[in-house]
This record gives C-alpha cells, sequence and structure tokens, in this order.
C-alpha cells in the first residue's frame, strides 16, 4: 500500500505560487482599473479647470465689449489688439493659472488675444465650436502643443459674438497621472507584500492542521480508511478531540443496533455521550479521554444476541491529541464454538471411559481364559452380552430416542459419575422426533448441565439425603418434552439455589465466589445460553431459584423452538 509522498516542501511551495499568484492577480487588475480611473479622474479635472476659466472670461465686460465691436469684422490690426485689453485680461489669467493658452476670437474666429503677439488677428488653428453657441471640452493638438481645452461663446444678450478658448497643457495632467500612478503603485507593493505574508501563515496554518501530510497522502489515507473499515469484520468507532463521532463501519452499527447513516439519529458527528452507547463503553471512553488510563481499556458488552468484546484506544500524533478508537470484536461465534466443543468433548471423554472399561473386561477374560477358567469365562462374556458392552450411568436415558441427544446425555453422566454426581433422565420425559439443530441444542444443555454439576459439587452437604436422590446425594436431572418441532428442556439440581436478587443471565455473573472466574469461561455459559435460544426465537429463564428446602436446588428452564423433525418415519409407516 502506497502512501505517494511527495518531496518535502512542495505542498508549502505550491500553496505559497497559489495563492501569492491569485494575491498578485487581484492586485493587478484593481491597480489597472484604479490607474484607468485615476488618468479619467486627472482629465476630468483639467477639462472643468478649463471650463471654469472659459467662463469666467466669456462673462468678463471687457470681453464681451471687445467681441461685440470686432463682431463681423474679417480683419484686425494685431499692433491694436496687442495693446488691448482683451490680451492684457488674458495674458493674465493665463500666468494665474498656468494654462497654456487662453484665446479670445470674435465672431468670425479671429484671435482677440494669443500668448504670441504674431498669432493676434489670425484665424484660429481648430474649429471654433464655441460659436455656434455651445460649450464643448475636447483633447486636441493645436499651435502650442497637445492640450486639453474647453471653448465657451461669448454673449451678447442672445447673441454669440465671440469664443474663449482656454488649454491646459497635457505635461501638467500627465504630472498628475504620473503621481496617482506612484502611489497606486507603493499601494500595491505593500498589498502583495501582505498577500505575501497572509500566505506563509495560512500555509503554515494548512500544515499544522494536516499534521504535515501532503494531499497525495491525505486522499491515499481515505481511500485506506474506506479500505480498512469496510473491508474488516471488526467494529470501529472514531472519536475527535472534541468527543464527537467521526466514523463508525458498518460492524460496529450492526453489534451495537446503531442507526445508519441514511437515518437523522445517526451518530456520527454526534458527542459519544448522546450515541446511546452502553454505560459501561460511555465511562471506557470517558475514561481514556481524562487520561486515567494509560493503557487500553478492555471491556465487555453484552447484547440480546451479541457478546462483544470493546477496546478503548486513545490515539496521538506528535504529541497531539487525535481522540480516541473503539474496536469492537463479536465473541457470540467464538463462545458458541467453545460450546460445542465442550460438548463434543464430554461425547470424547465418554467414549475414553467405556474403552478403558471395554478394556479391563478384555483383560479379565484374557486372563481367565489364560488360567484355563473356561468356565467362568463363558458365564462372563454371557453377563456382559446381558447388560451391554458398557454400563450405562443416567437411569432413564432410554426415554430419549434421538442418537445424538442420547449420547450426549450419556457422555455427561460418564463425566457428572465420575466427579460423584448422578445425572438422570427424569420420569416426565417424553421426546419423539430427531434433532435437526443438534449443535446448538448440545450446546444449551451442556450449560445447563455444568452449570447445575457445579452448584451441586460445590453444595454443603446436610445430613438429609433424599431416597431418589441415590446414595450420595447429590444428583442432577432433565427433562425433555417435545411439542411438535419445539423442545422444551429442563434441568433441576440438588444444589444451594440461585441467592435473590442475583441476575445469573448477566454477563460475568456466577454463583462462585472465586475471583477471576471470568478468566476461566465462569459467567458466561447461561448468558450464552440465553442468547443462542433467543436466536432461535426461544429463551432460557430461571424457573426456581431452589433453597427452599435442603437438597431442591434451582431449576432451569428453556424453550427451543423450530429444533426437532416430527413424525417422518411413523407418518411413511402408516401411509
Amino acid at each position: 500500500m502506497t502512501t505517494g509522498r511527495t518531496p518535502a516542501g512542495t505542498f508549502t511551495t505550491r500553496m505559497l505560487v497559489v495563492l501569492f499568484g491569485i494575491v498578485a492577480g487581484i492586485v493587478v487588475l484593481c491597480l489597472a482599473a484604479v490607474l484607468v480611473l485615476s488618468v479619467e479622474r486627472v482629465y476630468d479635472q483639467a477639462e472643468r479647470e478649463a471650463l471654469g476659466i472659459g467662463r469666467t472670461l466669456a462673462a468678463d465686460p471687457a470681453v464681451v465689449d471687445a467681441a461685440r465691436e470686432s463682431s463681423g469684422a474679417t480683419s484686425l490690426d494685431a499692433a491694436t489688439l496687442a495693446d488691448g485689453p482683451v490680451q492684457q485680461r488674458a495674458e493674465a489669467v493665463r500666468q494665474r493659472t498656468g494654462a497654456l493658452f487662453v484665446v479670445v476670437t470674435n465672431d468670425h474666429g479671429l484671435r482677440l488675444s494669443h500668448p504670441d503677439t504674431a498669432e493676434l488677428g489670425q484665424e484660429v488653428s481648430t474649429s471654433p465650436d464655441a460659436l455656434g453657441g455651445r460649450e464643448s471640452v475636447s483633447r486636441e493638438a493645436g499651435t502650442l502643443g497637445e492640450s486639453v481645452r474647453a471653448k465657451v461663446p461669448v454673449r451678447d444678450g442672445q447673441r454669440v459674438v465671440g469664443e474663449v478658448s482656454v488649454g491646459v497643457p497635457v505635461s501638467a495632467v500627465t504630472g498628475q497621472v504620473r503621481q496617482a500612478a506612484v502611489s497606486i503603485a507603493i499601494i500595491a507593493v505593500l498589498a502583495m507584500a501582505l498577500a505575501a505574508g497572509a500566505a506563509a501563515l495560512l500555509v503554515r496554518w494548512l500544515r499544522r492542521t494536516t499534521l504535515g501530510l501532503e494531499p497525495e497522502e491525505m486522499a491515499q489515507l481515505v481511500r485506506d480508511q474506506e479500505a480498512v473499515l469496510y473491508g474488516v469484520e471488526d467494529g470501529v468507532i472514531g472519536i475527535g478531540p472534541d468527543g464527537r463521532i467521526s466514523i463508525r463501519n458498518k460492524a460496529a452499527r450492526m453489534m451495537l443496533d446503531l442507526p445508519r447513516r441514511s437515518e437523522a439519529a445517526d451518530v456520527v458527528g454526534r458527542p459519544y455521550t448522546q450515541a446511546g452507547f452502553d454505560d459501561a463503553l460511555t465511562q471506557a471512553i470517558t475514561g481514556q479521554r481524562s487520561g486515567e488510563g494509560a493503557e487500553a481499556s478492555i471491556i465487555r458488552l453484552d447484547t440480546s444476541h451479541r457478546s462483544i468484546r470493546a477496546q478503548v484506544q486513545g490515539v496521538h500524533r506528535d504529541g497531539v491529541d487525535l481522540g480516541q478508537v473503539v474496536l469492537l470484536r463479536d465473541l457470540t461465534a467464538v463462545e458458541d464454538l467453545r460450546s460445542r466443543l465442550s460438548a463434543m468433548r464430554a461425547i470424547t471423554d465418554a467414549l475414553r471411559a467405556q474403552r478403558h472399561e471395554f478394556a479391563n473386561r478384555l483383560h479379565t477374560i484374557s486372563g481367565l481364559l489364560a488360567n484355563g477358567e473356561n468356565e467362568h469365562a463363558r458365564t462372563y462374556v454371557a453377563q456382559i452380552m446381558a447388560s451391554g458392552p458398557v454400563r450405562d450411568p443416567v437411569a432413564n436415558i432410554s426415554a430419549v430416542t434421538d442418537p445424538f441427544l442420547r449420547a450426549f446425555i450419556g457422555a455427561k453422566g460418564v463425566q457428572s459419575h465420575e466427579r460423584g454426581v448422578d445425572l438422570r433422565v427424569g420420569p416426565e420425559t417424553v421426546l419423539e422426533g430427531q434433532l435437526v439443530e443438534a449443535q446448538d441444542v448440545t450446546a444449551i444443555l451442556g450449560n445447563l448441565i455444568d452449570n447445575a454439576l457445579t452448584a451441586v459439587i460445590e453444595a454443603p452437604e446436610g445430613p438429609a439425603v433424599s431416597a431418589a436422590a441415590g446414595d450420595s446425594g447429590r444428583w442432577v436431572e432433565v427433562d425433555l418434552i417435545g411439542e411438535g418441532s419445539t423442545l422444551h428442556l429442563a434441568v433441576a439440581d440438588s444444589g444451594a439455589g440461585v441467592a435473590l436478587g442475583l441476575d445469573i443471565f448477566a454477563s460475568g455473573v456466577s454463583t462462585r465466589a472465586e475471583p477471576g472466574l471470568d478468566a476461566h469461561g465462569h459467567g458466561v455459559g447461561l448468558s450464552l445460553s440465553r442468547r443462542l435460544a433467543r436466536t432461535m426465537g426461544g429463551d432460557v429463564w430461571l424457573a426456581d431459584p431452589g433453597g427452599a428446602e435442603e437438597g431442591q436446588g434451582a431449576v432451569f428452564v428453556a424453550r427451543l423452538p423450530g429444533v426437532l423433525a416430527v413424525g417422518t418415519d411413523t407418518e411413511q409407516g402408516d401411509s
């Protein structure tokens, strides 16, 4: 599984280049827009200035009188105009305002004033637009160079008798534009420096947030996470540093009966304290978060159908707390297999005992024949043939017709006999048909018998002995009743009974007082038997806790539907 890690610094470099490029592009666009607007603003200001000078001069009475007097003239004396009031006023205004030129003309476009006296009396070089009665502003090139100029009509009442043309030099406008551009450039440089610093801080924050991982690594981690979470049978729940559930896989949902992702009650995104977990699991997570346990916390959870091993482990990377991971493992199948193996071991032990007894009988026969005791040997063989090859220690075992169940109870009888307890089949037993779920039935029955044997062996012996209990006074009785395809079974014993208030079906709960029982499988059998029975649609319960009378212990009852195949051979024979 490759991580696809890129060379160190690549992520930082790319982020800096991208962010700096974006900011630089924005700054350049803004700079261009501001520069264009600044140029337009400067030109507009120059045009307003030129127009203001022209309007002021066009309203001067001396200018109006001179234009009226020269109205209609097609030629004018330049010497007279040079010393005239119009020339003097126009030059004074030009020098005071810094204009390029201030020119006054009559209604035929002949100059009444001009910065160059040689041009007085001559026709203007540009079109006298204002003689039409309208003001105009333009950027033109004349005899004095390029300028921003305004032309204002000179009126005598309602009649246009001349015009005033004022020009502001382009050089002055360019200077203002250059000054504005320098200011904008300084601001742009500062903006670029600020953008570079912000980009560096952003990249540093991103690298700290992503724990130094490159984008390719994070993408690969997501793919690996999906593959691991949904490719394993164990349940996985991830809890972030803020206490909220960040991930959970399908196995965890099924084990803990959690809502689906499509449901509004999905636990992803919720605080773990509001996810509906078992109290023991919630406390284990809280203990890990508070730092009470440096090692992983391992607890056992039991639901109606499963027995689960939960491991809560804190996760850290480079000293950063990343939260906790809860690993769930379904132990139901393991415990079920253990119960079935225990049943097989019981049968194996019974066969071993029978083999040992059979070997002893063969040795006896061999010894009799070797000593010439032929008559005694024949008598001994006749007794064996009359009673069977091996004595069956379970009373009333003939009431059990199923061969597998009979062999299993017989094997348990051998074990009980070796431990000094009489195992018997109750007189009320009525069982017809064959088992179709032999492994589950023997697992449940075996757990109940083992629990009863333990209760009998550890019970204090009293002076009274029941006549029906046999010589030892210690017994376990099994009753089996078939009802259609349903098997009802009850297991009673002569132990001390179950203490009042004790939840005997809870995982880890046992009637035994020795420490460390859960490490040896005690406190598991009854809860497992109930789960197996409920999986079939049945149940296991405590019918009588016992202890009311000496020698009368607890009675456990089970109902197992669908485990018997009834009447197949009988129906075929009747037809």
